[in-house]
């Protein structure tokens, strides 16, 4: 389903939106909810060849979109560079089209910028980060394409699933890496 910026799923007010990919959205979901001044996170797909893709589609490969999360914040309460300080923090970079066991290239990294300003504070990051890594990075930076929001029992997964094998295994260590942070949310 495609999210306009009027949709019922964006928040209201005077927030701005990242769009991340770092391997499955439901993990990258679970950290950003977890982040002050965060208002939503909504899961879905982008950088594709396919209008309006669905799960199963996207995990054959064959569309080209990435899993991503569209994160609405409040730049008041944090900053996209900081933002993109808990993505450095919480997938690996460095890996081509996969994380950990998942593997493709809708588990890509990839930072979609809505405008100059975020593309040049990816591009800045993206220098800074390269330097705690012993690979390189390989994150993709590219503008939005469009954005298809993820089916609705994708949406706030983790939450409503935690006991869920997959989650249980590898969200918990991703919100350990950044509790005790100013900006984690208990």
């Amino acid at each position: 389903m495609e999210t306009p910026k009027d949709s019922p799923s964006a928040p209201n007010g005077k927030t701005k939106v990242a769009t991340l990919g770092g391997g499955c959205f439901w993990c990258v979901e679970a950290v950003f909810e977890r982040i002050r001044g965060v208002e939503a996170v909504i899961s879905g797909y982008a950088g594709g060849r396919v209008e309006k893709p669905t799960y199963d589609a996207v995990c054959t490969g064959a569309t080209g979109h990435a899993e991503v999360c569209q994160i609405h914040f409040n730049p008041e309460e944090i900053s996209f560079e900081t933002l993109l300080e808990v993505f450095w923090l919480t997938h690996d970079p460095t890996t081509l089209n996969r994380q950990g066991n998942d593997v493709g290239t809708q588990y890509r990294s990839v930072i979609y910028y809505h405008d100059e300003s975020q593309k040049e504070t990816a591009e800045e990051s993206i220098a800074k980060a390269g330097g705690k890594f012993e690979n390189k990075i390989v994150t993709e930076l590219a503008p939005l394409p469009k954005f298809y929001e993820a089916e609705k029992y994708h949406q706030d997964y983790f939450a409503k699933n935690p006991d869920q094998p997959y989650c249980a295994v590898i969200i918990p260590p991703k919100l350990e890496k950044i509790r005790g942070m100013e900006f984690f949310k208990p």
